[in-house]
C-alpha cells in the first residue's frame, strides 16, 4: 500500500518521503500547518518580522549569499520536485547555521513561496542588527546613505549600486519600510546580503559622519554645484533623498555641499537609485584615477 502511493505521486516526492524515513525530518502537506502559517506572517507583516527577529529568504540564489554572510538560517522548506535535498546540504557545508530540513508538498510551497518561479526552497531567518557603531570602515571609506526611502524597489536598486560598486556600508536614515521586506530581498537580488547596512535617524547619522570626519555630499536642487566639480578622494558620503519631497532640511544645514546631476531634459530629476548610481560611480572613477 505504501510502495504504490510512492509510486504514484512524483519522483521528487518519492525522494522526499525517502529522506524523511531515513533523516527522521518532517514533511508537510496542508496548508492549514503552523509552521506554514508563521512563514505567510513573516512574509507579509513587518510587525512579525520585528517581534520575531526572524525573516523569509524566497530562492536559492538568495539563501547562498544569506548563508555566506554567516546568516543564522533557522529553517529550510523544499519541494522535492524543484530542488534536491543534497544540493541543499552543500550550501550549509561550512555554514554557521545547522537549520531544519523540512521536506512540503507543491501545494504548500506555492502558498508560502513569494514567485512561483524560485528555485524550490524558502527559508527562515536571524535578522541582524544595523547599528551605526558597529559599522567597520576603511581608511578612506564611501558610503550611501538614503534619507526616509520607502518603496521597497527603490531600496533594492540602491543596495545593487552599494554592492556593485562595493561601497563601505549602504546607510538608511529614517526608515519607512524594514530591510527584510521580501520585497526588498527580491529587488535587492539578495544585495541586503551582501552590503553592510547601517540604520538610524537622520540626526544620528549625521553625528556619526561628523565624528568620523567623512564629508556629506546631498544631492539637491538649489544652491547645489555640478557633481563633476566634486573631489571624491577624502573619506566621503553621498546622501540622496525621496524623488517627491527630496533631503530634509537638517540634511542642507549639515551638508559640506549640495550637489545636483544637470537634467538637459524637460523633466527635473532622475529616480532615486539612478542619481545615486551615477554619483557613487563617479566617485568610484576619481579614486581608481
Amino acid at each position: 500500500m505504501f510502495f504504490a502511493f510512492v509510486v504514484i505521486y512524483s519522483a521528487g516526492l518519492r525522494n522526499c518521503i525517502i529522506f524523511v524515513l531515513m533523516h527522521g525530518t518532517k514533511y508537510i502537506s496542508s496548508i492549514q500547518n503552523l509552521q506554514v502559517k508563521k512563514v505567510l506572517l513573516l512574509k507579509e507583516k513587518s510587525r512579525e518580522r520585528r517581534k520575531t527577529n526572524r525573516f523569509v529568504i524566497d530562492g536559492l540564489r538568495e539563501l547562498e549569499l544569506a548563508v555566506k554572510a554567516n546568516y543564522v538560517i533557522e529553517t529550510v522548506f523544499f519541494e522535492p520536485d524543484l530542488i534536491s535535498q543534497s544540493s541543499l546540504f552543500e550550501i550549509f557545508e561550512s555554514s554557521v547555521s545547522t537549520p531544519e530540513f523540512i521536506c512540503v508538498s507543491r501545494e504548500v510551497y506555492k502558498k508560502m513561496a513569494y514567485r512561483e518561479t524560485t528555485e524550490g526552497v524558502l527559508s527562515i531567518a536571524h535578522c541582524k542588527t544595523h547599528d551605526l557603531e558597529k559599522l567597520k570602515l576603511s581608511s578612506k571609506p564611501l558610503l550611501l546613505v538614503a534619507e526616509a526611502p520607502e518603496k521597497p524597489g527603490n531600496i533594492g536598486a540602491l543596495l545593487r549600486t552599494a554592492d556593485a560598486a562595493r561601497i563601505d556600508a549602504f546607510i538608511i536614515a529614517n526608515p519607512k519600510t524594514d530591510v527584510y521586506n521580501p520585497n526588498i530581498i527580491r529587488s535587492s537580488v539578495g544585495g541586503v546580503f551582501t552590503t553592510t547596512i547601517g540604520i538610524g535617524t537622520t540626526a544620528e547619522i549625521i553625528e556619526f559622519l561628523k565624528t568620523n570626519q567623512i564629508k556629506r555630499y546631498c544631492a539637491a536642487f538649489s544652491a547645489a554645484t555640478n557633481y563633476l566639480e566634486i573631489d571624491y578622494n577624502t573619506p566621503s558620503a553621498i546622501i540622496v533623498g525621496t524623488e517627491a519631497t527630496g533631503l530634509s532640511k537638517d540634511w542642507l544645514k549639515e551638508s559640506d555641499q549640495n550637489i545636483i546631476i544637470p537634467m538637459k531634459g524637460e523633466l527635473d530629476s532622475l529616480n532615486v537609485s539612478v542619481s545615486a548610481a551615477i554619483l557613487i560611480f563617479e566617485a568610484i572613477r576619481q579614486r581608481e584615477i
